[in-house]
């Protein structure tokens, strides 16, 4: 009796090596870390926000109204809630994505101001500031590019079979939310000349 028990006990064990719990929270882990490299990357974004407009400000003060709309639309960032708890949220992670496609809609027409004054495009702080920012708009898409890889595969991680079933009856994990595109981005911008 206590060998079949024993035994029962060990096929049991060695099927639950394969439930896949490991993998899916080495996958979560994944996700969270990704996370939080897309937000270091939109802090850096944020924090060279501020040297740029007063840099702008110097030369064209009387664009207030586009400098206004970049420092509101930081403001706005600053104000969604970020932490990894965001990636569970659908709703939150789409506020955070429209939070962001504002500032980064504010900072397009900011640069379209500079374009009206040679003095700031010649002056050597405001290009180096430009060229910070366009890296880090370079590093904020492949951020979200690895984040979204991370996601695929924790998505499929908790679907598939038997991980599902781990998922299921002991982690309750929640599908996470990818970044989408932005609303527009399917119609390609008209250039005038």
């Amino acid at each position: 009796m206590h060998q079949k028990i024993g035994l029962l006990l060990l096929v049991l064990l060695l099927s639950l090596s394969g439930c896949g719990y490991n993998s899916i929270q080495k996958n979560d882990e994944a996700v969270i870390a990704a996370w939080g490299n897309v937000e270091a990357a939109y802090q850096r974004r944020a924090d060279l926000i501020p040297n740029l407009v007063e840099t702008v400000k110097a030369y064209a003060g009387h664009e207030k109204e586009t400098l206004t709309a970049v420092v509101e639309a930081r403001s706005k960032v600053s104000q969604v809630k970020l932490g990894a708890d965001v990636i569970n949220d659908p709703q939150a992670m789409a506020q955070f994505q429209s939070a962001q496609g504002g500032l980064s809609s504010a900072l397009s027409r900011l640069m379209v101001v500079v374009e009206k004054y040679p003095d700031l495009k010649a002056n050597q702080n405001f290009a180096d500031l430009q060229h910070q920012l366009e890296g880090t708009e370079n590093r904020i898409n492949v951020a979200r590019v690895r984040y979204n890889e991370a996601v695929r595969i924790f998505n499929s991680s908790i679907r598939t079979f038997p991980n599902n079933l781990t998922n299921n009856f002991l982690l309750n994990l929640p599908r996470r939310e990818p970044f989408k595109a932005e609303a527009g981005a399917e119609t390609a911008p008209a250039v005038q000349f």
